[in-house]
């Protein structure tokens, strides 16, 4: 059985224009994928192709108009709340900008924290032990616990956000786009901090990007995603050098590369 399972699902949103006039929006389009434990896939496409919707709809933040999404074989799909409680500490994500994703007005330590007093989790003692075992798991040191978002830097930001994601002791990490926002100094670090995590931990990821490279780098197998249909999955190492689909291409074509070889994350600062 596998971890997760998307099964044939669709998301349409209904929008007016300005005259009026009703508007469908087909975000997601008959998608399927698996995703086994242990494992971190890829998926890739240009802004706008349904990967965030995607993710949206495994975490539950929306529902899809059709189609399953199975966790250890149970649908998801329309949980109740007092499921959804449950999903999230099963599956948690980071998002792309950790400028807006962490409350400015909340101290770090009370950021950590709160994914597991949300859920009852721990009691308060082990909550902050855990919160301060997480931030030197993530390179940070336990006195941040008591300092606020704006006096950390972008990528120190993103690793906070990491260990808030880990809080729960989830299965599943979703990855929304986690380095685009960063420097690109900064990139190769969190994407080896990741691959550590995944392996430390015994995570399985769904890494959403719109790099190839990058994709390449941290995932097993990659599905390219365009117009919210999946066009092409398969190893990520046979996508990016035997690519099938035309879009495929069009987006190798746009990936950085010395002569015929493709330059990998930790190699780009280095060409700034």
């Amino acid at each position: 059985m596998e971890l997760l399972e998307i099964r044939n699902v669709t998301k349409v949103f209904h929008t007016r224009s300005f005259w009026g006039k009703a508007k469908e929006i087909r975000a997601l389009d008959g998608v399927s994928l698996t995703l086994s434990k242990g494992e971190s896939l890829g998926i890739v496409g240009e802004s706008g192709c349904g990967k965030s919707t995607l993710a949206s709809l495994i975490i539950h933040l929306a529902e899809p108009t059709s189609g399953e999404i199975l966790l250890y074989g149970r649908d998801i799909s329309h949980a109740k709340e007092k499921e959804v409680r449950e999903i999230r500490k099963k599956i948690q994500i980071v998002f792309q900008d950790p400028y807006s994703s962490l409350s400015p007005r909340m101290k770090i330590g009370d950021i950590l924290m709160e994914p597991a007093r949300v859920m009852g989790e721990f009691s308060e003692i082990h909550r902050r032990q855990r919160a301060e075992e997480l931030l030197e798991m993530v390179g940070l040191r336990k006195s941040a616990m008591d300092r606020y978002p704006h006096e950390f830097s972008g990528g120190q930001r993103q690793r906070i956000s990491i260990a808030r994601a880990l809080m729960t002791r989830p299965e599943i990490l979703i990855l929304d786009e986690p380095t685009s926002a960063l420097d690109v100094s900064v990139q190769a670090q969190v994407l080896n901090l990741l691959m550590d995590l995944r392996e430390q931990l015994h995570l399985t990821y769904l890494f959403i990007s719109h790099n190839l490279v990058v994709v390449r780098y941290i995932s097993d197998r990659t599905a390219v995603m365009e117009k919210g249909k999946i066009v092409e999955i398969g190893t990520s190492d046979h996508i990016l050098t035997h690519p099938a689909d035309p879009y495929t291409k069009e987006l190798i074509a746009a990936v950085p590369m010395i002569g015929k070889t493709f330059i990998p994350p930790h190699r780009i600062a280095d060409l700034g």
